[in-house]
């Protein structure tokens, strides 16, 4: 295979330059057995899934994965419509979607109080559904995750997605003996830390030269090197309509009720979704714990205003608090319109 390059300021290389030295390598597609892709619903996953289709990727090797982060329990943080628009991507392109989460999703974590992290569930090929044991051993949360960019504080992204697809590869015994290739849409161009991500290296459940449970795993990190404006040329040239809270003005499509979320963000969502809003104030209460370090809930959607293109729309905003995509999820790149939130207020991970 290839080795991946490193990406350690240390090394004399700025992580912007060496993002775009590695963007212009990549993987023989035709090597692997199965392609992974982290499908958010996001324009940087499908964007991805994009690229890879550019590249002449086979279809037939190619599965899409979403993790469910309410985990199939009460709505609390994720929007209603992701798991439709997901499954909209998937019947447009012809490639299959397996849902994976963990169960009970972060309310559950959130509110773990003197027990294990909870099971993985996830979807087989087959139809049927797998569950395995959560890790280690009782403990207590019962605070939100925390603003920054260590995961181990901000365990929403470990528990509910980064773990959940490792269990999702180490409990598939299709993956052993074979070449997998894991893919996600992290850009450099969103944060410094992500800047300093490899674009190819060998993934965490990658076994390769084992004995026991050999599996040769890679994850590849395709966009990586890409701005903005050429996430939107893609989906603009495969003519896919973006997930509707981009329409609504939203920068970043990630949790409705992310943990990052700008003061607009939370007095948009605040506006759509009263009684979810007020979920997360209860349970800052109930904490003595906030979700921002400065202020309440509350107090930082006062500090903004509902986005206009959320107010004009009421039609949008039914279809972002709904389960099902009904509109069409494709159209003539001369009929794509680029959405009300593209290059706005895109608060996320550091």
């Amino acid at each position: 295979m290839m080795r991946a390059l490193s990406t350690n300021p240390e090394d004399g290389e700025h992580p912007h330059a060496l993002s775009r030295l590695q963007s212009s390598i990549a993987p023989d597609l035709r090597s692997y057995d199965y392609i992974l892709i982290a499908l958010s619903g996001g324009k940087d996953s499908v964007a991805a899934l994009l690229h890879l289709l550019d590249q002449g990727a086979d279809p037939a090797r190619i599965e899409l994965h979403h993790h469910d982060v309410d985990g199939r329990g009460p709505p609390t943080f994720d929007w209603p419509i992701t798991a439709g628009y997901c499954r909209a991507i998937s019947a447009a392109f012809g490639v299959p979607l397996y849902f994976s989460w963990r169960d009970g999703g972060l309310r559950r974590e959130m509110l773990r109080d003197n027990e294990p992290t909870a099971s993985v569930t996830f979807e087989t090929t087959e139809g049927s559904l797998a569950t395995f044991g959560g890790r280690g051993g009782p403990g207590t949360r019962l605070r939100f995750p925390q603003v920054t960019a260590d995961l181990r504080l901000r365990w929403c992204s470990s528990v509910a997605k980064i773990d959940v697809m490792r269990s999702v590869i180490c409990n598939s015994p299709r993956f052993l003996g074979k070449c997998a290739l894991v893919v996600t849409g992290e850009r450099a161009e969103e944060s410094p830390a992500r800047a300093r991500y490899l674009t190819f290296e060998p993934h965490r459940t990658d076994t390769r030269g084992g004995t026991r449970r050999p599996r040769h795993v890679d994850h590849w990190r395709p966009i990586h090197g890409l701005e903005e404006r050429q996430v939107w040329d893609l989906l603009r040239r495969h003519g896919v309509v973006p997930h509707v809270a981009y329409q609504l003005g939203f920068g970043r499509v990630s949790c409705m009720l992310c943990i990052f979320a700008s003061p607009d963000q939370l007095a948009t969502v605040r506006w759509m979704a009263p009684e979810r809003f007020e979920t997360i104030a209860v349970y800052e209460r109930r904490f003595g714990c906030t979700v921002k370090r400065d202020a309440p809930i509350h107090a930082v959607a006062d500090r903004g205003r509902p986005y206009p293109a959320a107010l004009a729309r009421p039609d949008l905003v039914q279809l972002a608090m709904s389960e099902l995509w009904s509109p069409a999820i494709r159209t003539s790149p001369e009929r794509w319109r680029l959405p009300a939130g593209a290059f706005g207020d895109a608060a996320g991970p550091g």
